[in-house]
């Protein structure tokens, strides 16, 4: 794959293509079986107000039954014509006319009777599916039974196969898995017909798929106890999670092709609660577990309290905990389950035992295995499904030489924060009990809690999880939801691409998106291209640094413009999105407010008020009037960020009353606050004039402002020069701007002169008041008229209201550097050549590995990647693999000192191969010497390397930096970065001469030529 090319245009291919797929059948990723007009090769499920019957035999699973219910439902809602539902054993003793010579006979093979009497009757080859997982086929078949001409029969391999196939065909029709979750309003049609060689699915990618509800206080226990209890919760926990609750859960997760589930814990205890949850659970067809420290289907620590005796420590009250878990063993053993197995400390902590935690852990294990097998009398645990997550330290024991039953499947875990610990070795990945993934987006812990809005990225999941497919951990994956609204799409990614990732690439992954949006809103496809990049910019900024983690100075105030660049694209973004939403029909603006519509508020309003924050306090030490409007502008959007949580609670008559009760303004350390706060701000007396006098000059990229002192001025703070600027050709913005602002509350007027002819000013001239407090003017150069470097000379002169003139005076010193002709490839300017990683003039391949673009994948563009993955797990030295080349120019280097220091922007990751795999890059210049940089250093077993934490850490600033410095003269050159190891992700590439200044993001992309 070529790198370089923009990724919408890449996703605009991409959606053509599974356009093409589906015709008008807004489904994701599924093989299409469904149409809308009648054809010669397709079957009517309804036709002229007539429904066809659906026949399922007696014996089938009560699963199934209930979703066959639900498959009548749905097409009474795309339609209004409701199926009869009808159970039948066999056709032979009844007469035609009862059903008629057509039906949709539904059932798995093996369990439904009525299946097995079709499959022998037409000889159907049933062997695609048969002994599968979860597998389901689905065609016309003639004849299949006496009086019946011809039947779309829908057959599951097992269960959850015949669930899925009848759930997978209702999505196709027009009803959402998130009809009821998000409000999402079916798309209607009079007529429903299935092709006759209808749709058929293999065995899903990973087996076990799982959402963990996860810190569910406030939002998700608050909005559960008013809308599915009497204000009163479970008699001994106070939960509100009942099976009223969780039967609307478990729906949505079969909805959406997934089978497994971790129940809320922190304040209740699934088992308890509710005597009807577990039956029902797997009533539904759902796999029940407990989550990674809530060993045998206990909840941990809310069962431990009410029942438990003594210490939660194995070393000292085994006997006791033994015990406890034989009782989960029993609640659980007439239900499917996937049994966590190990231990951690009460409350999601570490082992408190002092002490050889591996030994301990070990039998920990064992006495669990000899619990089950006890309670499900039998002599082969190994068939009885198990997993032990390898959550911070209990990784450390595994990696310190634990091990376990080599039929237990091992799960590893991300960071918290979406980056993925470890992934199994290749000599790891032949265990009989296989390998999992548990991953977040949502978190509470250091450096930082983050749970109030979507903020992570389906790119960087796709990036980790497809690294998991590749690496063979497909046997579970769960996925920490925390509240699940209102990380509704990220949830129905992460599971879909569970269950079949082989039709999801690089190429077209954000197409997936674009297919949701047509299904949600029942957008034409232009428009859900629109609701595509809306979702993919909210959450590239939410993931650049998450809400939580916000201040006044995230964004440079003065570099690079950034802070308003950011604050613009987030305006861009609610203007499109308040148009697409005023132009939807009523019925489906409820569910686009919840999805796209309120996170680009909610985070545009945050984001806004933080930036207004911070411009306020710079405007206060400048001695700027307009500090104070600032500062009202920060009090109105803390009151708005308030309104936009009521809003959200009060759409659809309060449906969703609390579930946006999580508080996130104001952070003092890693846990939430009690309390929403609004940032600190601060005023100037309206009716004092700044000492210097009534005009503030202020030139882009200062922080201090003339005439008088400032600390900023210069190094000392007083008598400094006056304020300076440089341009060239090639700076990203193409001018310069100085600021005029109001010193106090007199008006004034002002005139710009310049005594060279090729400075441009605009505006030249201006009035400023307590009402119009400041005006930018912007300064920009007429490079046919210069000469290699020449400065001009400006005044900013102020005639105040009943005062004197008073003037300060402004340099501007154009540097006109040129290019050889013929040169192709980025320019420095402005000091620094800016190059977005998938920019690359070429890439080339080394045993069938080359460096691909990941679209819209990291904080401003997209990333590139060594890829395929997987397999051999080859690596390289420096100048041996795969490489990717930049051509650039330079007019400077570092103090003319011949070096560069060149930083690569690395999306954050860890050595998932093992520390004595670190990661690394190799950067070249030319034909000189390759410098390699290993930039994740090795960490004690089971925590993370000490650059990882703190609030400007990787994770909490979203990029490792990977600097170089290399020797090279101005001049022509090319860069080339050379794979060393597989997984590292560049977003970005700086080579600084000399000029880079703080931000957070870089600088913007120079000018490629």
């Amino acid at each position: 794959m070529a790198v370089g090319h923009h990724s919408w245009m890449r996703l605009a291919v991409a959606t053509l293509a599974l356009l093409a797929w589906a015709r008008t059948v807004l489904a994701i990723g599924q093989q299409s079986c469904v149409a809308f007009k009648s054809a010669r090769s397709t079957f009517p499920i309804v036709n002229n107000r007539r429904a066809t019957p659906v026949l399922l035999s007696p014996d089938e699973w009560p699963g199934v039954q209930r979703a066959a219910s639900d498959f009548a439902s749905d097409i009474e809602q795309v339609t209004s014509v409701k199926p009869a539902l009808h159970n039948a054993t066999s056709l032979s003793s009844q007469t035609a006319p009862s059903f008629g010579s057509s039906a949709v006979i539904v059932g798995t093979l093996g369990k439904s009777s009525l299946i097995d009497e079709v499959v022998n009757r037409t000889k159907l080859d049933v062997s695609s599916i048969q002994g599968k997982w979860e597998s389901f086929l689905a065609k016309e078949v003639a004849n299949p039974l006496p009086g019946i001409k011809s039947a779309y029969v829908i057959i599951g391999s097992d269960k959850r196969g015949t669930i899925f196939a009848l759930y997978d065909h209702s999505e196709q029709f027009g009803v959402s898995p998130w009809y009821w979750w998000a409000d999402v309003p079916t798309t209607k049609h009079s007529d429903l017909f299935v092709t006759s060689s209808g749709c058929a699915h293999g065995e899903p990618t990973v087996q076990y798929r799982a959402i963990f509800f996860n810190d569910e206080q406030p939002a998700l226990q608050n909005w559960a106890m008013e809308k599915f209890t009497n204000g009163t919760g479970a008699a001994l926990t106070g939960s509100p999670f009942n099976h009223f609750f969780y039967t609307k859960v478990f729906e949505l997760i079969l909805r959406m092709r997934g089978n497994y589930l971790w129940p809320a814990q922190w304040s209740s205890a699934f088992g308890v609660d509710d005597p009807q949850n577990q039956p029902i659970a797997d009533w539904y067809g759902i796999v029940m577990g407990t989550s990674h420290e809530e060993p045998m289907m206990r909840s941990i620590p809310v069962e431990w309290n009410l029942f438990g005796t003594g210490a939660w420590d194995y070393s000292s009250n085994a006997e006791a905990i033994y015990n406890f878990w034989v009782e989960g063993a029993k609640r659980g053993e007439p239900y499917e389950g996937l049994w966590t197995v190990g231990m951690r400390g009460n409350g999601d902590l570490p082992l408190e035992s002092e002490g050889n935690n591996i030994a301990l852990l070990e039998k920990v294990v064992s006495d669990q295995r000899q619990i089950l097998s006890n309670v499900f009398n039998t002599s082969d645990v190994t068939t009885i499904p198990q997993v032990w997550t390898l959550y911070k330290e209990v990784e450390g024991y595994y990696d310190d030489g634990l091990r376990v039953p080599d039929d237990i499947i091992l799960m590893w875990s991300d960071d918290n924060w979406g980056n993925v610990r470890r992934n199994p070795l290749p000599s790891e990945r032949n265990r009989t009990g296989g390998a999992g993934v548990y991953y977040h987006v949502d978190y509470v812990g250091d450096p930082r809690d983050y749970k109030w809005i979507t903020s992570s990225q389906i790119e960087k999941t796709y990036e980790q999880m497809s690294l998991a497919v590749a690496r063979d951990a497909v046997k579970v994956w769960v996925l920490n939801v925390g509240d699940m609204k209102p990380y509704e799409l990220h949830t129905e990614f992460f599971l879909s691409l569970g269950w079949d990732s082989s039709i999801w690439t690089p190429e077209n992954y954000q197409s997936f998106v674009v297919r949701w949006a047509q299904r949600e809103f029942d957008l034409s496809e232009k428009d859900a291209t629109v609701v595509a990049g809306l979702i993919h910019n909210v959450t590239r900024h939410n993931m650049r640094r998450k809400p939580e983690l916000l201040n006044s100075t995230t964004y440079s105030l003065v570099s690079y413009r950034e802070a308003e660049r950011v604050v613009d694209e987030l305006q861009s973004m609610v203007a499109t999105s308040t148009q697409l939403y005023e132009s939807l029909p009523s019925d489906a603006q409820g569910a686009f407010f919840q999805l796209v519509h309120h996170p680009i508020l909610a985070s545009t309003t945050l984001t806004s008020m933080w930036v207004a924050a911070g411009i306020n306090n710079l405007r206060a030490s400048q001695a700027r009037l307009s500090a104070n409007d600032y500062a009202n502008q920060v009090e109105n959007l803390f009151m708005q960020d308030a309104q936009l949580e009521l809003d959200y609670h009060t759409i659809l008559d309060g449906k969703w009353d609390h579930m946006m009760d999580q508080t996130h303004v104001m952070y003092y350390y890693w846990q939430q606050p009690q309390t929403n706060t609004m940032p600190p701000v601060t005023k100037v007396q309206p009716s004092k004039q700044a000492l210097a006098g009534a005009m503030r000059i202020v030139p882009e990229g200062s922080m201090g402002a003339w005439p008088g002192d400032n600390q900023f001025n210069c190094a000392a703070g007083y008598g400094c020069g006056n304020p300076a600027l440089t341009i060239d050709p090639f700076v990203p913005a193409g001018n310069r701007f100085v600021d005029v602002g109001a010193g106090g509350p007199t008006p004034f007027t002002f005139k710009v002169k310049s005594n060279a002819s090729w400075v441009r000013i605009s505006p030249a001239n201006g009035s400023i008041s307590p009402s119009s407090p400041e005006q930018r003017v912007f300064l920009s150069v007429d490079w046919s008229k210069v000469s290699g470097v020449e400065t001009a000379a400006l005044t900013f002169t102020a005639t105040p209201q009943n005062q004197s003139q008073m003037s300060v005076p402004v340099s501007l010193t154009a540097n006109h550097t040129l290019v050889p002709g013929g040169f192709k490839g980025f320019v420095e300017g402005d000091g620094a050549v800016s190059i977005e990683a998938a920019h690359a003039s070429r890439n080339t391949s080394v045993q069938g590995i080359t460096w691909t673009e990941l679209p819209g994948h990291g904080r401003t563009l997209s990333g590139v990647t060594p890829w395929p993955r997987g397999g051999d797990e080859l690596n390289f030295t420096a100048g041996a693999g795969p490489s990717i080349e930049y051509d650039f120019f330079l007019f400077n280097t570092h103090n003319q000192g011949g070096n560069v220091t060149v930083t690569a922007l690395v999306s954050p990751s860890l050595n998932t191969l093992g520390d004595d795999r670190p990661l690394g890059l190799a950067f070249q210049i030319d034909d000189g010497t390759p410098k390699t940089n290993y930039f994740v250093p090795a960490s004690v077993p089971g925590q993370t390397p000490a650059p990882w934490g703190g609030n400007d850490g990787w994770v909490a600033n979203s990029i490792i930096s990977v600097p170089v410095v290399l020797p090279v003269q101005p001049g022509a050159h090319t860069l080339k970065l050379w794979m060393i190891e597989p997984t590292v992700v560049v977003q970005k590439i700086v080579i600084d001469t000399g000029g880079v200044r703080s931000s957070y993001l870089g600088p913007p992309e120079s000018i490629r030529v």
